[in-house]
């Protein structure tokens, strides 16, 4: 019996290789190729439909300004937050991609998402490949979801998969997970890259020609990656992370594609007895309850996707030894070292032999350099045991020679904070709005050095 050819492909883009390399000679990744039973070539694509085109036959265009253009028709789910970060709800024939940790929730929110649809009226299919039909249908029975008409299937079989999805015709059908299913057409074992790409992009195509909105899930690497090819993710319209601590009752879902609508959007959940429920004031969760004051916080106002949000920045700064350590939670470290290097040059304010710990109350994670003003400012209030006073909040962007740069859509963050009772400010002078918000008190600052001498005298 001969031996089956064996090549190595990339996770990462998808690329092949006869041989294990360190790095893929396609994207230049390091360890990334995974060894996987060779395809023998077919003699026509898989993909194509319908009789072949004839050799090099030209194909009509046509100009931008000649093709009609509508927006599209969106469904609501039922979950207000998940809507959110759909950019409104499910798009007819769309592909949503969702990743996240086992036992995160993912399975529920989407077995909850299909009962508000199918209470509606719509038809709906939740296809799963790791449980049985009874495990699920235990699962709507502690969500309370009693006499849900979800369709279930259990099967891992592609082909078996898209004949039912052709004959039902549901308006969303969820694929839990896709590692799990396999194509008859490939040799290799489930959740290889060669049948993670074959499964999605059959699927993918199922859902524009039929206008079935699919929405798969993704296992992910130890990383916190979604495994498989990164090729995954470019074929869908919308790719979705779970995000969260286990030991929390909160969970984040992040958009970091969306063909229709806002990247970066975030919608936050609660973790209860019934299942996950959408939380409609997140500031709450990221606000700490302090009765007075303490040294080492600062509140920022955040910008998630369009949702202004006030997250408290907490620091810690302590006698080091001969090498401190520097260590942030839901912030960036290097950009942390690079603001202690700021402050030291451009404030005086000295951390070289002190350890310095920043964190980010509630477990979510800031990437904006809009958080820099807040960081600095939790720091040196740590630094000196001297508290903030009540209300206070700031936010902007510090540079390199000290400068204080605008963040964007100021107004709507200052507007959020007055909202919620906050009545000091500091922030950037670009960002001061035109007219007084009422209630709130802003400190216009163009340098750090400024920002310091406001907060000196303030407290």
């Amino acid at each position: 019996m001969s031996k089956e050819k064996t090549v190595f492909v990339c996770s990462d883009c998808g690329g092949s290789s006869p041989r294990w390399l360190g790095k893929c000679p396609q994207c230049g990744s390091w360890n990334t190729l995974n060894e996987t039973v060779a395809e023998s070539p077919g003699g026509r694509n898989r993909y194509a439909s319908g009789s072949r085109p004839a050799l090099n036959a030209a194909q009509a265009v046509a100009p931008l300004s000649s093709i009609e253009a509508s927006d599209f028709e969106r469904t609501a789910t039922g979950l207000d937050e998940l809507d959110r970060v759909l950019g409104g709800g499910m798009v007819e024939g769309a592909v949503v991609l969702i990743g996240g940790d086992p036992g995160i929730g993912k399975s529920t929110l989407l077995l909850q998402a299909l009962d508000a649809l199918q209470r509606t009226g719509l038809s709906t299919l939740y296809v799963t490949g790791e449980e049985s039909g009874a495990q699920v249908a235990l699962r709507s029975r502690r969500l309370g979801l009693d006499h849900s008409m979800v369709q279930v299937l259990a099967e891992t079989q592609l082909e078996k998969i898209i004949a039912t999805i052709e004959q039902t015709q549901p308006a969303v059908a969820v694929i839990d997970s896709i590692q799990t299913m396999y194509s008859e057409a490939l040799s290799s074992a489930p959740g290889s890259v060669a049948q993670v790409r074959e499964c999605a992009a059959h699927l993918t195509r199922l859902a524009k020609a039929t206008g079935v909105a699919i929405i798969l899930v993704g296992h992910v690497t130890k990383e916190g990656a979604l495994a498989g090819p990164r090729v995954l993710e470019h074929m869908v319209d919308t790719v979705l992370y779970f995000e969260g601590d286990t030991h929390s009752s909160f969970r984040l879902v992040r958009a970091i594609k969306n063909r229709f609508g806002a990247v970066n959007e975030i919608g936050v959940f609660a973790m209860t007895e019934r299942g996950l429920k959408g939380v409609s004031n997140p500031s709450a969760i990221f606000l700490s309850q302090h009765s007075e004051p303490v040294p080492g916080s600062c509140v920022l106002v955040t910008l998630e996707g369009t949702r202004p949000m006030l997250v408290e920045i907490q620091a810690l700064v302590d006698g080091g030894g001969p090498s401190p350590r520097r260590l942030s939670v839901g912030l960036d470290r290097d950009r942390l070292a690079m603001l202690l290097a700021v402050l030291h040059r451009h404030a005086g304010v000295a951390c070289a032999d002190q350890d310095v710990f920043v964190n980010a109350v509630g477990g979510v994670r800031i990437s904006e350099p809009a958080a820099d003003l807040a960081v600095m400012l939790a720091i040196t209030s740590s630094l000196r045991a001297r508290a903030m006073p009540k209300g206070f909040l700031a936010f902007g962007e510090v540079g390199l020679a000290g400068e204080v740069r605008p963040a964007p859509r100021g107004q709507e963050r200052l507007r959020e904070a007055a909202k919620l009772g906050f009545s000091v400010a500091i922030v950037p002078k670009a960002n001061v709005p035109k007219k007084p918000i009422e209630g709130l008190t802003i400190h216009a600052v163009e340098r750090i050095e400024q920002a310091m001498d406001v907060v000196r005298e303030l407290q």
